[in-house]
């Protein structure tokens, strides 16, 4: 019932604000885009990298290619609806992956506590030590170009912060009155921290993961960028935007579209991930829950 009604007031929060809405919109396009891209793209064999044809190379935009050819001839557009569907996977693996492994680090961490607790905040700190981009680009290297490689990759480098988030918000609830009313009735450790601790220290986690979202697309498009992420002819948008770079005095458009495709999706992110944090503002919820006009 709760979670029903801080739903609602996230949803009321994002219809109030043209922002949010905007971030709403482009996300959902992002999802859509990303299920059905393989069913919707123009020039299949051209999305997947499978033909080409030198005679159509460095097209310019029209209306047969919106986004004009790259250098061997295939259609960009069908490239950039393809790749959200890699973006997709590569945001969910990413943050899914960061989450399974930070939160029962965090959640034992911070309700156990003792050496347990110090050995595995000590061996976060020692991750949170690099900056997690070149931790990540060093990883990738040495796993090896591919999308299940960039995912671990991006993975590893972040699960620390999630870790270290969980830890902070389990301390600040375990001593509780309700936490000790659970423990005084003899329920067992790991069904409090499960039941009662973890549910009402996730807020600001699923604040960060939507954050997340937008921000593990940008970084796995640097990787691909960098020559250490997915492989060609994938058409991620961080290679696509790679493949058109060297050519950009000649055919400013193979890098342009792939690169506003990524700004729009993280934009969409970042936005929504904006108005889902105001959403847990308890001054915002309490107007929002009484009718007021923000």
């Amino acid at each position: 019932m709760i979670a029903r009604e801080e739903l609602k007031v996230t949803f009321r929060l994002i219809r109030s604000s043209a922002l949010s809405l905007t971030g709403l919109v482009i996300v959902i396009s992002f999802l859509v885009t990303g299920l059905l891209a393989p069913f919707i793209t123009p020039h299949p064999e051209d999305a997947w990298g499978l033909t080409y044809d030198l005679k159509e190379r460095f097209k310019p935009p029209s209306l047969r290619h919106p986004f004009g050819t790259d250098e061997m001839g295939r259609d960009i557009f069908s490239r950039v609806i393809l790749g959200s569907r890699f973006s997709l996977i590569i945001a969910i693996g990413v943050v899914g992956l960061a989450l399974l492994i930070g939160i029962p680090v965090g959640l034992v961490a911070g309700y156990i506590g003792g050496k347990l607790g110090t050995v595995l905040m000590r061996v976060t700190d020692m991750f949170l030590a690099f900056p997690p981009l070149l931790l990540a680009i060093a990883l990738a290297a040495t796993l090896g170009r591919g999308l299940t490689n960039t995912i671990i990759a991006l993975a590893i480098s972040w699960w620390p912060w999630y870790a270290r988030l969980v830890y902070v918000q389990v301390n600040s609830v375990k001593n509780l009155p309700y936490v000790d009313a659970a423990r005084i009735t003899g329920l067992h450790p790991l069904a409090i921290m499960f039941k009662h601790v973890l549910p009402n220290a996730l807020t600001p986690v699923t604040v960060q993961a939507a954050l997340d979202m937008g921000s593990a697309i940008l970084e796995a498009a640097g990787l691909s960028f960098l020559g250490v992420g997915v492989k060609p002819p994938t058409p991620e948008r961080g290679l696509l935007l790679a493949d058109g770079w060297p050519s950009i005095n000649i055919a400013w458009w193979a890098s342009l579209f792939p690169g506003l495709a990524i700004l729009i999706t993280v934009l969409g992110f970042n936005l929504l991930a904006d108005a889902v944090r105001e959403s847990t503002d308890p001054r915002l919820r309490r107007l929002l829950l009484v009718g007021r006009k923000l």
